[in-house]
């Protein structure tokens, strides 16, 4: 299922939009999508880890060398 959302740009964004859309051959929407797809990304890898990183600093585990040497 596709929902249709209405959004406002300031000119500049818009018309970078604009010109990517030209440059790569793809819809506006195209690039749109992906660009909320990776933002959702990274929010969720943010969320995850910033719960991992308190887990693991409980553990006594701060730097690389703690988990190669729990995983070794």
């Amino acid at each position: 299922m596709r929902s249709t959302i209405t959004i406002s740009l300031p000119d500049p964004i818009r018309k970078e939009l604009d010109r990517m859309s030209r440059n790569e051959g793809v819809s506006r929407s195209d690039i749109v999508r992906e660009s909320i797809r990776d933002l959702l990304f990274v929010r969720k890898f943010r969320g995850l880890r910033k719960t991992m990183v308190a887990k693991a600093s409980r553990r006594g585990v701060s730097t690389d060398q703690d988990v190669f040497d729990k995983v070794s």
